[in-house]
């Protein structure tokens, strides 16, 4: 018998918390099961009574079950106190761009590059390639519809990074910008916009485009009919001369 399936409840507790520690990811309660050799139900207790001994202890982190793992997070109301020392490393964060082009895909998803751009106004490709470079969206197949355009949606590794456990659970998505600027754009930009709204600009903006086309049609041809008008009275008066 292995050391660890002696261990007692606070024991296998706080070789949880160990576990917990060292990953970067969310892990399943049968993986840290696993790794504990006891059966998965009684990780999944244990992992309960943990989240609930950190609630109740006003504890500086949370344990959360997450895009289908456990992952410890930082609480959230110590989130200006963390965000305020996590940005003076200067590490690299999501830039305003890619912020506004995130939330329009997890909002919309799925969502072709066409529409992103309806909604944002500006070509993001180039974002949309750095999302999927980050891992946060992915492509979801094609659009029949719209010429087997591609389709994007977001990731795990999006539900991980905002806390998320499906995308049922999107809250305001402004609560993650970085500054004051991007959230203006999110509340003035994307709150309760629709795809179908912004189909309904573009098809509005190609009637327009239309009767412009049609327009300079109906003068190219009233042109054509003058011009054909002078030369046969062109035409006439030089028999007449004869």
């Amino acid at each position: 018998m292995s050391t660890l399936s002696t261990l007692e409840a606070n024991s296998l507790k706080g070789a949880l918390e160990a576990l917990l520690l060292v990953s970067s990811d969310p892990v399943s309660a049968p993986a840290l099961a696993g790794a504990l050799d006891i059966a998965p139900g009684e990780c999944a207790s244990l992992l309960a009574e943990l989240k609930v001994e950190y609630e109740e202890a006003n504890r500086g982190f949370q344990l959360r079950e997450v895009a289908g793992g456990w992952r410890l997070f930082t609480h959230p109301a110590y989130h200006d106190v963390v965000e305020a020392y996590v940005l003076s490393w200067d590490t690299q964060k999501l830039s305003q761009a890619a912020l506004e082009t995130l939330a329009v895909i997890a909002y919309h998803q799925p969502v072709t590059r066409e529409v992103v751009k309806g909604i944002r106004g500006v070509n993001s490709d180039g974002v949309i390639a750095s999302l999927v470079d980050k891992g946060l969206v992915r492509e979801l197949g094609r659009d029949p519809q719209r010429g087997q355009a591609i389709i994007y949606g977001t990731t795990n590794a999006f539900l991980e990074k905002f806390g998320l456990r499906s995308t049922r659970d999107l809250p305001d998505l402004e609560q993650f910008a970085p500054d004051e600027q991007s959230r203006q754009f999110i509340r003035e930009r994307l709150s309760g916009r629709s795809i179908q709204s912004t189909l309904e600009e573009q098809a509005d903006d190609l009637d327009e485009e239309r009767e412009l086309l049609d327009t300079d049609v109906e003068d190219v041809e009233a042109v054509e009919d003058l011009e054909t008008l002078v030369v046969d009275e062109t035409s006439e008066d030089l028999h007449d001369e004869d």
